[in-house]
């Protein structure tokens, strides 16, 4: 069974900076993807970065440039720096791991950017 634990959200002013990150545990491979997701209200999920097992990064247009994740395969951790902070950055920040039979997903933190 996998677990996923998400930390770092909060309050920031725009412009701002923040660093999430995603503890995993349980049957965790570097070989699988992991990456973040965010849902704002009254959206649908949407992709915010991901990182396969080979290192290749994936950003969603909106965050490019602003946004970089990484990931610790010896720690099982998965990291989110995210500067230049916009109010349309707000919502839940969700973390993913996926393999072969299904996908996990934490419980969400928090962002919220005030303009």
């Amino acid at each position: 069974q996998v677990q996923l634990k998400e930390s770092g959200g909060g309050l920031v002013q725009a412009g701002g900076s923040l660093r999430l990150s995603c503890a995993a545990s349980g049957s965790i491979f570097s070989f699988n993807p992991m990456g973040w997701y965010r849902q704002a209200p009254g959206k649908q999920r949407e992709l915010v970065a991901t990182i396969n097992g080979g290192g290749t990064r994936i950003y969603a247009d909106s965050v490019k440039g602003r946004v970089t994740i990484s990931r610790d395969n010896a720690k099982n951790t998965l990291d989110l720096q995210m500067n230049s902070l916009k109010p349309e950055d707000t919502g839940v920040y969700y973390c993913y791991y996926g393999d072969v039979a299904r996908a996990y997903w934490g419980q969400g933190t928090q962002v919220t950017v005030s303009s």
